[in-house]
């Protein structure tokens, strides 16, 4: 069976194509958060987390190891009230 040469110029075009784009949008995900992987199957504790982390760093991947919280976090809350009717 002969080997259509011709058509092998498209397919490494194209396999060249969905390797770059891939490889962009994998690149851009991990500038976004700080260079780690992205999160899947976020939970509310997972939320919670990242909201806190948010708070003492200013990024929702950042981590801090400073044991003592800055003095803005006391007066900064995560509790959402509601609206009584």
């Amino acid at each position: 069976m002969p080997v259509p040469w011709e058509a092998l110029i498209p397919f490494g075009l194209l396999t060249a194509m969905f390797g770059a784009a891939g490889t962009l949008v994998n690149l851009s995900q991990r500038a976004q958060n700080l260079g780690k992987p992205p999160r899947y199957g976020i939970d509310n504790w997972d939320t919670m987390m990242m909201n806190r982390d948010k708070q003492l760093t200013g990024h929702q991947r950042g981590q801090s190891v400073n044991p003592v919280a800055p003095s803005e976090f006391s007066t900064n809350s995560v509790w959402y009230t509601e609206r009584l009717t």
